[in-house]
């Protein structure tokens, strides 16, 4: 078990170094938090609403996360099968589970630090008024378990093809479809004519729904199952993939 996890962390940090020893993560970070910063006090009009939360910091990530999250995602495995080192990496002495989780851990701890540098979000909250400092940790964390869901979704697109476009693509329009299954005007606008189950089903498999509960403080283990299970599942579908492009 030690060696597994060592193995984990070692594949882990070598995708991390990667990361930042290109531009890619620099021009991730200033994005994220540039649009964070826009959406919430622009187009929110955080200071107009006279409200000392970060509801609306929050419900923008699901928008942000559809585009960003799918750009880390495709060069996971795409980036290797396109400069053709993917046979290299699945014959190291490593097992591929090894190098699939320490990918996905390094491109999740990744996306993690770019939320946690808003925190001066946080920090303009408290001093401008007495917000509930729990619905912002419970916020927090539903962002970065969603995060994990699109990455999830990110991984195993990115370990179908070996264009990054194409992957890309594929996550997006995914991750838009779990995003729209749960949204209230889409829910409003088939409520007229689906049978009640298609509805109560959109809302179930939606992100919104979900992370709409986290980031008001409500935690509960169906919302963190709901998001845990996207991961899980990536990771078997990339598994599998790979297994079989190897087999080929």
């Amino acid at each position: 078990m030690n060696s597994f996890f060592n193995a984990v962390k070692a594949v882990a940090k070598r995708e991390l170094n990667a990361y930042f020893n290109s531009a890619v993560a620099y021009v991730f970070i200033v994005i994220f938090l540039l649009l964070s910063g826009f959406f919430t006090f622009y187009v929110s009009n955080w200071f107009e609403a006279g409200q000392a939360d970060l509801r609306s910091f929050f419900q923008w990530h699901p928008w942000i996360y559809i585009i960003l999250v799918p750009a880390i995602a495709m060069r996971l495995w795409a980036e290797e099968k396109r400069l053709g080192t993917l046979e290299i990496v699945l014959t190291l002495p490593l097992k591929p589970s090894e190098v699939i989780l320490g990918k996905f851990i390094a491109a999740w701890l990744f996306i993690g630090l770019a939320l946690g540098l808003t925190f001066p979000m946080v920090l303009s909250v408290v001093y401008l008024g007495q917000p509930d400092l729990g619905a912002i940790a419970s916020g927090y964390l539903g962002s970065f378990l969603m995060a994990g869901a699109f990455l999830g979704i990110g991984t195993a697109t990115s370990a179908m093809t070996s264009n990054q476009v194409v992957s890309f693509i594929l996550a997006v329009v995914t991750c838009l479809f779990f995003i729209l299954a749960g949204y209230p005007p889409t829910i409003n606008i088939i409520s007229g004519w689906a049978p009640l189950w298609l509805i109560r089903t959109l809302e179930n498999i939606g992100f919104i729904s979900h992370f709409s509960s986290v980031s008001r403080g409500v935690i509960d283990l169906r919302d963190m199952l709901y998001f845990l299970s996207f991961m899980i599942l990536g990771l078997y579908c990339n598994s599998l993939l790979l297994d079989w492009q190897r087999q080929r």
